[in-house]
């Protein structure tokens, strides 16, 4: 019996700290998201970029042409099974490749996928989907910025990326796309509990001097700023 005691004390004790950790995640990370880090000075409103939502992952929208960048030369139109030319937005997110190829719905979960993200054990990617217009909702938000923020932007963006040898970004091939527009690509990095597809993109925005969180895992606390 007092082994028994014993083992139910620890497995006790686990539980509650298991709770503890929860709650006190989910604390910081509303108080981090709610606690903003501010936009830079306007210097010049010189193009639009947008922040998109599907209600749980935040992607960057950018121009694919403009006089800093062209992203179809390295995102290319021919990677997507539409080929479709005429696009003239990328909106660009990061996250773990086990959800991003092996998780189209909430309903496709796996427990092996979810344990491997959220403790950096799986590799990430990129997801890249073409737009031929983008109309601003509550889901989605135009922000403009400078050219010399959309540098940055860039910058930070093509850091993401892995490269093969020649310097190239590596298109990953497979039937996972959620629709005609859209590419995977290896990405740099790890998913994880404190880093996730949403802190991603919170920091393309801090990196661009735009409105962002201190810290978020989550979309809501982008869009907290924003709406």
């Amino acid at each position: 019996m007092i082994i028994f005691k014993k083992i139910a004390k620890v497995i006790l004790r686990l539980v509650l700290g298991f709770v503890a950790f929860v709650a006190l995640y989910l604390f910081s990370a509303v108080i981090l998201s709610v606690w903003s880090v501010k936009k830079e000075p306007v210097i010049s409103n010189d193009l639009a970029i947008y922040i998109l939502t599907n209600g749980d992952h935040t992607d960057i929208v950018v121009p694919v042409k403009n006089a800093i960048t062209d992203w179809s030369k390295e995102i290319s139109y021919q990677n997507t099974v539409a080929k479709d030319t005429t696009n003239q937005y990328l909106a660009i997110g990061w996250g773990d490749k086990g959800f991003y190829l092996g998780t189209p719905t909430w309903a496709d979960l796996k427990f092996s996928t979810a344990f491997k993200a959220t403790f950096a054990l799986s590799t990430s990617a990129i997801h890249a989907t073409y737009y031929p217009t983008m109309p601003e909702s509550n889901d989605c938000k135009k922000i403009m910025i400078s050219n010399d923020q959309y540098k940055r932007l860039v910058a930070f963006v093509d850091s993401s990326f892995k490269r093969d040898a020649a310097g190239k970004v590596i298109n990953i091939k497979t039937n996972a796309n959620y629709d005609q527009n859209d590419a995977f690509y290896e990405a740099r990095g790890k998913y994880n509990l404190f880093y996730t597809c949403n802190t991603w993109a919170n920091n393309a925005l801090k990196t661009s001097g735009q409105t962002a969180c201190v810290w978020t895992p989550f979309d809501r606390g982008i869009f907290y700023h924003y709406r």
